[in-house]
């Protein structure tokens, strides 16, 4: 199992300065790409401070001068606000830029807020039904001259310019938890992003069924990447476990309001809505949190790791951005990089070992 970084620029406050938010995430990212995490996510987010993201591949291009090895990906573009011609040429020419490290991550797209405000107001729903169009045409383009007469967007003969620097394209991934488009996405050649949200440690299996049904349901295809995500943070101190919590809840109550449109926004700072009102109080429990999340000692984080690592899981994601403070943003990578990577690097090397022998013998 690999792993990976979901970052994000965040302001909570106006008194929280651009200038600092990208410092801090230069800062861990650097740091990421230092330490051997295979990829860096960042996302798609219009009109809200508290992600600071209207174009990821301008962020990408940027955090590509400043790194070495660790591929860039977008988790993720959100369909509906993409034309086709435009994605497949803004994605190539990040490709190029960053030297061919593109992760190609795309989803339905989750605020209802934005949707009002980006896509017509369409429910977000519907969003899936976007991608399905855009990302074949996409694929065609970057492959040469194509003519599309679809549902959503309509255009004569044209390609992308430029075309990716990876051939055929850069790998795609599609956002899901449901299983139709796990099965679609297998079907088209993307890996899989997805997460467990605040749920129990079961909802893990849960996706990893999902997962292995789609792949058993294309054997056509080669057996795509797997990519899970939770918020995360590791530290040395047991109780600093409430840390983590408290700002979960607090960013969960913000993501309520956007998904659900039932708050104030104001100058793009989300307010965070009342506890009282919140759709599922179940997973705003502190000790649920605790458990569910990535949160712990480096000790105890390796043991729920293996979780993940049972169900096929290709390159867990630790998701960073929920306002957690940058010097809990910044243990949580080191002591990640050196307590918890370490273990997982010395099983691969011993299955390899065990495989070699059994080769050879």
């Amino acid at each position: 199992m690999k792993f990976a970084v979901s970052l994000s620029m965040e302001r909570f406050s106006p008194t929280d300065s651009m200038a600092d938010e990208m410092a801090n995430m230069l800062t861990l990212v650097r740091m990421a790409d230092e330490g051997g995490f295979e990829t860096l996510w960042t996302a798609e987010h219009h009109t809200i401070e508290c992600t600071v993201s209207p174009n990821p591949f301008t962020v990408l291009a940027w955090l590509a001068q400043h790194t070495e090895r660790i591929r860039l990906g977008t988790a993720t573009l959100v369909a509906p606000y993409w034309s086709p011609i435009r994605l497949a040429g803004e994605a190539a020419m990040c490709d190029h830029l960053s030297g061919g490290r593109l992760e190609f991550g795309i989803a339905r797209g989750a605020y209802q807020y934005e949707f009002d405000r980006m896509a017509g107001g369409i429910p977000q729903q519907e969003g899936v039904a976007y991608m399905k169009e855009l990302v074949p045409a996409v694929q065609k383009l970057w492959a040469g001259d194509y003519a599309h007469d679809g549902h959503y967007w309509k255009f004569p003969l044209a390609t992308s310019v430029p075309k990716p620097l990876q051939q055929p394209h850069p790998p795609i991934w599609v956002a899901t938890r449901d299983p139709g488009s796990f099965d679609w996405a297998v079907g088209i050649g993307a890996n899989i992003l997805s997460t467990p949200l605040s749920a129990p440690p079961s909802e893990v299996a849960v996706l990893g069924e999902k997962f292995r049904k789609a792949v058993a349901d294309h054997p056509e295809r080669p057996r795509p990447r797997f990519m899970m995500q939770r918020r995360t943070c590791v530290y040395d101190r047991a109780e600093d476990w409430e840390v983590a919590v408290r700002h979960s809840v607090d960013y969960g109550r913000t993501f309520e309001n956007l998904m659900q449109n039932i708050g104030t926004v104001t100058n793009g700072f989300p307010e965070a809505v009342p506890y009282e009102i919140v759709a599922n109080r179940a997973n705003y429990d502190p000790a649920a949190l605790r458990d569910n999340l990535m949160f712990g000692t480096p000790d105890e984080v390796i043991r729920k790791l293996q979780i993940y690592e049972d169900q096929g899981v290709d390159q867990f994601c630790l998701g960073l951005s929920f306002n957690l403070p940058f010097e809990f943003q910044l243990r949580t990578l080191r002591l990640f990089i050196d307590e918890v990577m370490p273990h997982f690097a010395a099983r691969e090397r011993s299955r390899e070992l065990e495989s070699n022998r059994a080769t050879q013998g």
